[in-house]
């Protein structure tokens, strides 16, 4: 996971026009946007490789999810965006409910002890998850 959120955030300096791009109009300062929140997964994304800094890590991936979901519902309603991206409206969809994986991993690399049940549900969603996102 570590990886994904590094390789995801160093793309939002190397590329940020994709980012820009999927960011809703309600949204100031574009690119200004799309640096901090790379900033913001770059460090989570170390944060979380660290067990002292792992639970801080983890809520500041949470809070990251919840920040950009707009861009994802933005990229789903909005033909720009899709155009831009050269993606269809059902691949707009497609990237919806990976939210929810996100979520409980992050939500997983938060806690000392986990319990089995998210430990389980964390390994089950784990690889369909990074696939997909290997795969954009």
């Amino acid at each position: 996971m570590s990886a994904m959120y590094i390789t995801i955030g160093v793309k939002h300096f190397s590329d940020p026009i994709y980012f820009v791009n999927i960011t809703p109009p309600f949204v100031p300062f574009k690119e200004g946007a799309v640096y901090i929140t790379g900033i913001i997964e770059i460090l989570a994304g170390v944060m979380i490789l660290f067990k002292r800094s792992r639970a801080q890590g983890a809520y500041l991936l949470i809070f990251l999810l919840i920040i950009v979901f707009p861009a994802n519902i933005y990229l789903y309603i909005s033909e720009l965006p899709r155009d831009l991206l050269g993606i269809t409206k059902n691949q707009a969809l497609m990237r919806l409910p990976f939210q929810i994986p996100l979520l409980i991993l992050a939500y997983w690399h938060s806690q000392s002890n986990s319990p089995a049940w998210l430990t389980r549900l964390s390994f089950i969603v784990f690889l369909p998850t990074i696939v997909y996102f290997i795969s954009l």
